[in-house]
């Protein structure tokens, strides 16, 4: 209830018109040709506007063309629809700050916005390509060496970073094509992004949305198509928390995960509300969560999830990516949730695909894998449907069920539902875990698979109310025990 009453205030005040006076953006000289750069006509507006208490610098029919700008304190961008803010394809007029690159920087602003029904186009492959060519030259540095024959993500430029900004509020507009990531807000307190239409998949690590270490956030009603996450949650700081986030009426497609946090996961992730979500023709997981970093993930709430056409349904997992740095995960639930895993590659065509040599041979299942010191705690799946292809064929690599301690741990390793590769179970492999719940669980089979529905390796007091495992072929128990205790089937 206190997170429904703070969301509640939030968009309450979030609402209110704090900025009665509008600037056009032509009194500064600011040009629409497509052509001209507008770079320093557009700060020289925006500082202007903050100077003077504040306002809309609005942006009619054209297409300005710009490097990077900051935005400053009770100023809001007000693109109308026909106005196309577009990236410049030069490296050079972008700034980096940090670890990041943008075309619009806020650092520790307040009552700022993003509005309207335009479009920021960040030109992403022109400029990626672009780097990637000066990379080559050896003009411009990549600290990474140039892995994959990609530039690292923080050479190359977001549409938007905003980091230590309060009262954010970013509506109706399109965000296309960055070079990097299309959004990140870092550290930000009371933040709206809503009525997004997100075509984000210009390039590689494209995601839709990133919320880090953030406090007070409402993502809603939004369209993400991306090339890497869709709705992404991160931890960047051991000394912040992403916390009281609310991700309502969103759909999203990617080449990655759905909607995603724990990668990185430094601080934690605390009282999490998804609701009302689709994901659909996706490569990896609809949902993951992970604590992989030292971070926890705690009172997470899923409800009302539709996953179509996606590799994998549901991925929790504890890791220690750096020696002694473990994290934990606790009161998990998940409810009124439908799936459906094709046997084919669900981004099959996709601009940037994910890469098929990663995934195991048989489809995998939905995962719950804590560590052997480190369980996963408490956690509640209900109203469940998952249909799964089936057809798992024991001769790619099968996992015996008096083999099972054989699945390697992998706590060092990045978090993944494909990490383990073949997996005993069509579908839930649940490791270290305690307390888990399933009620009114169903889980469908299309076609006789070698696997058990359901492995429990290390699990410890687990209840299967109403489970129905429906499966063509022989019949075996679907619910399979291993070094596990106090598990009831009802």
């Amino acid at each position: 209830m206190k997170l429904l009453r703070a969301l509640f205030l939030f968009i309450l005040i979030s609402t209110i018109n704090l900025h009665s006076q509008d600037y056009k953006a032509s009194l500064f000289g600011i040009e629409s040709n497509g052509t001209t750069l507008n770079t320093t006509s557009i700060q020289k507006a925006i500082d202007y506007i903050h100077e003077n208490g504040g306002g809309r610098l609005v942006f009619y029919v054209g297409r300005y063309l710009t490097g990077t700008v900051h935005l400053k304190s009770d100023v809001t961008i007000q693109l109308e629809e026909g106005a196309i803010l577009a990236g410049s394809a030069n490296p050079f007029d972008y700034e980096r700050i940090g670890s990041w690159m943008a075309l619009i920087f806020a650092h520790d602003q307040e009552n700022i916005g993003i509005t309207g029904k335009g479009v920021i186009d960040g030109r992403g492959y022109l400029v990626a390509n672009n780097i990637l060519s000066m990379v080559h030259k050896g003009i411009i540095k990549d600290p990474s060496g140039l892995l994959w024959d990609r530039p690292r993500e923080g050479i190359r430029p977001q549409n938007i970073y905003f980091k230590g900004c309060k009262n954010v509020h970013i509506q109706g507009i399109m965000l296309k094509d960055p070079a990097s990531w299309n959004q990140q807000y870092d550290q930000c307190k009371n933040l709206i992004v809503e009525d997004l239409l997100i075509d984000s998949k210009s390039y590689w690590n494209n995601d839709g949305v990133d919320i880090v270490d953030c406090d007070s956030v409402i993502v809603r009603n939004c369209y993400i198509d991306a090339a890497d996450d869709g709705i992404c949650l991160k931890s960047h700081s051991a000394d912040f928390v992403c916390q009281n986030v609310y991700i309502y009426n969103n759909t999203v497609r990617t080449s990655a995960n759905g909607i995603k946090f724990g990668t990185v996961s430094r601080g934690g992730f605390k009282n999490i509300k998804i609701i009302n979500n689709t994901v659909y023709d996706t490569y990896r997981s609809a949902i993951t969560f992970a604590a992989v970093d030292g971070g926890f993930v705690e009172n997470i709430i899923v409800d009302s999830l539709r996953s179509i056409n996606n590799g994998n349904v549901i991925f929790l997992r504890i890791g220690e990516r750096q020696k002694g740095l473990k994290g934990r995960m606790d009161n998990i639930s998940i409810s009124n949730l439908y799936a459906e895993v094709p046997a084919s590659k669900p981004d099959a065509g996709y601009n940037y695909e994910g890469p098929v040599e990663e995934n195991p041979r048989n489809i995998s299942p939905s995962a719950i894998v804590g560590m052997p010191d480190v369980p996963i705690k408490n956690v509640k799946l209900k109203n469940i449907e998952i249909v799964m292809p089936g057809g798992g064929d024991p001769f790619y690599a099968r996992v015996k069920l008096d083999e099972l301690d054989k699945v390697p741990e992998m706590a060092d390793k990045y978090p993944e539902f494909s990490m383990f590769k073949e997996l005993p179970a069509w579908g839930f492999y649940i490791r270290h875990a305690e307390n888990i719940e399933f009620e009114n669980v169903i889980l469908r089979c299309k076609k006789e698979d070698y696997r058990r529905a359901i492995v429990l390796d290390d699990v410890h007091n687990a209840v299967f109310k109403s489970l129905t495992v429906e499966e063509p072929g022989e019949d075996k128990e679907p619910v399979f025990q291993y070094r596990s205790s106090g598990i009831q089937i009802r």
